[in-house]
């Protein structure tokens, strides 16, 4: 009985986006789980794509506009989704209020267990964007793998064409970091607030910091 109330309380509690959400992209045995949660405040924009969840599912496994950071007024703090290609969460997922997912059609963005958001970051992906275990994104992070606007030669070559993004495994990328196509970072770093990532990052357990981001310690081992 309590395990029925329990689940009838759940459902009461939903919100129109959830409820949208969850059966636009999953068949109904699946959607009927909610495992994924919106905020009312999540403007979904796009959900032409395709969304994979690792199995198991389960209530909440994937949260969207939540959380709270106390510089910004979570009210009205808008997140957007905006999906034409492929987003693949191979675990659970918190991505923090405010906070801005874009695929392009041919777009793939796949975001590894244990992912955090905090708030207000925006992930672009027109191209591929990897993010590996247990890896966080403070506020107002930009990444992208496009620069949207092509740069040619005189000879009309294209000179920025998109280019993957690959992060390893347990990353924290600082407030306002900006992560641009083409950029690798090695696990267990910590790229400092404010840094610019443009190109492969190489060693493990450094801090990255600086426009452009080089390493300026070593040895290092970061904490939630």
């Amino acid at each position: 009985m309590s395990n029925f109330l329990g689940k009838l309380q759940r459902l009461l509690s939903l919100n129109i986006n959830t409820i949208r959400f969850n059966f636009n992209y999953f068949p109904f045995k699946q959607a009927i789980k909610f495992p994924v949660l919106l905020s009312s405040n999540v403007l979904l924009l796009k959900m032409s794509g395709k969304l994979v969840l690792s199995e198991p599912l389960y209530y909440g496994k994937i949260k969207i506009g939540f959380g709270q950071v106390g510089i910004f007024d979570q009210r009205l703090s808008r997140s957007v989704w905006e999906v034409k290609g492929i987003v693949e969460c191979r675990g659970s997922a918190d991505i923090g209020h405010g906070s801005k997912i874009s695929v392009g059609e041919n777009g793939r963005l796949v975001l590894g267990n244990n992912f955090v958001i905090s708030a207000e970051a925006t992930i672009i992906a027109f191209d591929n964007i990897t993010i590996g275990d247990d890896c966080l994104l403070s506020w107002d992070v930009l990444m992208m793998d496009t620069d949207f606007h092509h740069i040619k030669d005189l000879d009309n070559k294209i000179l920025n064409s998109p280019a993957p993004v690959i992060l390893g495994n347990k990353i924290w990328a600082g407030a306002r970091c900006l992560i641009l196509k083409g950029s690798e970072i090695p696990s267990n770093s910590v790229v400092a607030a404010g840094s610019t990532v443009s190109k492969k990052l190489t060693g493990e357990n450094q801090v990255f910091a600086g426009i452009p981001a080089k390493a300026v310690k070593s040895e290092i081992v970061w904490e939630r």
